[in-house]
C-alpha cells in the first residue's frame, strides 16, 4: 500500500527549481505544496547574502530528487507577494506544505542548517502520514477487513519498525483471525520502554483472555454447572470467559456481574478482575465495555 511517504519521484530540474511571479505563485507554490515540500526563496539582485544562500538552497533541494522543491521570488519584481507574506528582510525562506506556510528562516545559512531545517519538516510530514495510515488501518479492522488492516499496519512498520500502534494493530489482526501464536510473536516486538502503552496492554489482555478461554472448557458443560449450582463462581467466570471468546460480550458481562452481586469478594474479587480484563481486551471505546463499566459501577457503588 502507498502511504504517501517519501514522494521521491524524479522531477526535471525545471520542476524542482523555478522562478515564480505574482501571477504564478498560486500554482508554483500553493498547489505544488500539496504534493511536495516547497521552499520559497525571497531574494533581490542587490542582496549580497541572497547570492550566498540561493546556491546552497539549490544544491540541497536537488539532493532530495523531487521530494522538496524550490521556488525563487524576486521581491523587487513581485512586491505584492512579499508584502502579503510580510517579508521584512532578505533573504527570507518560507516552507509550504498542503497550501500553507509551515516555518521559515531569515539570513544566509550554512548547508548543514538548511538540511536540518528540511529534515525536521519532512519528519513532521512522515509522522502525519503514518498517523493517517494507522487511523485507516484501525477503521479497516473495525469494519472487519483484516487483510486491509494487516497490510496497512505492516506498511507502517516498513517505515517505522518500532511503531507501537502498528505492532499492536498487526497483533490484533492475527489474534482476530485465530492465530494466537503469531499474535504473541508480534506483540513481543514492542520495545521494553513502551510495553505499558494502552494499545499494547489491550492486546496482552486479549491474549490472556484467549488463553483462559481455551482452558475454560465446553460452553454447554459450564452452563450446566451454573444451572446446577448458581453459587459456583469459578464455573460462572469460566463460562463468561468462554462466552467472550466466542464474541458474546453482553452475556459475558452479565455473568460476571451476577457473580459480583452474589459475592464480590470471592477469591480476591476474581469476577471483578476478570471483567476488567475483558474491558482492557475490548478497548476503551467498545460499546460492550462502556455498558459493562456502567453496570459494574452500579453494582460497586450501590
Amino acid at each position: 500500500m502507498d502511504l504517501g511517504l517519501g514522494k521521491t519521484a524524479s522531477a526535471a530540474d525545471s520542476d524542482v527549481i523555478k522562478n515564480a511571479t505574482t501571477a504564478t505563485f498560486a500554482k508554483d507554490v500553493i498547489e505544488a505544496s500539496r504534493n511536495a515540500l516547497v521552499l520559497v526563496d525571497f531574494w533581490a539582485g542587490w542582496c549580497g547574502p541572497c547570492k550566498q544562500l540561493t546556491p546552497i538552497l539549490e544544491k540541497v533541494v536537488r539532493g532530495y530528487k523531487g521530494k522538496v522543491r524550490l521556488v525563487k521570488v524576486d521581491v523587487d519584481a513581485n512586491q505584492a507577494i512579499a508584502a502579503q507574506l510580510r517579508v521584512q528582510s532578505l533573504p527570507t525562506v518560507y516552507a509550504f506544505r498542503d497550501g500553507r506556510p509551515l516555518d521559515g528562516f531569515m539570513g544566509a545559512q550554512p548547508e548543514s542548517t538548511v538540511k536540518a531545517f528540511i529534515e525536521r519538516l519532512l519528519g513532521d510530514e512522515e509522522a502525519d502520514d503514518l498517523a493517517a495510515a494507522i487511523e485507516q488501518a484501525d477503521q479497516a479492522f473495525e469494519a472487519g477487513d483484516l487483510q486491509m488492516a494487516a497490510e496497512t499496519y505492516a506498511a507502517v512498520l516498513q517505515h517505522e519498525p518500532q511503531n507501537v500502534q502498528a505492532i499492536a494493530g498487526l497483533a490484533k489482526c492475527y489474534l482476530k483471525s485465530g492465530d494466537v501464536e503469531r499474535a504473541e510473536q508480534t506483540i513481543a516486538l514492542v520495545p521494553p520502554d513502551k510495553k505499558d502503552n494502552a494499545a499494547v496492554a489491550s492486546v496482552r489482555a486479549a491474549l490472556d483472555l484467549a488463553r483462559n478461554a481455551a482452558k475454560a472448557g465446553d460452553l454447554g458443560q459450564l452452563k450446566a454447572k451454573i444451572d446446577a449450582n448458581p453459587a459456583d463462581h469459578q464455573a460462572r467466570i469460566d463460562y463468561a470467559t468462554a462466552l467472550a471468546a466466542t464474541g458474546n460480550k453482553a452475556e459475558a458481562v452479565d455473568q460476571l456481574i451476577a457473580s459480583i452481586k452474589r459475592d464480590r469478594k470471592w477469591n480476591e474479587e476474581a469476577a471483578r478482575k476478570q471483567l476488567v480484563q475483558l474491558f482492557d481486551a475490548w478497548g476503551f471505546k467498545d460499546p460492550a465495555a462502556i455498558e459493562g463499566r456502567r453496570k459494574l459501577s452500579s453494582v460497586l457503588f450501590s
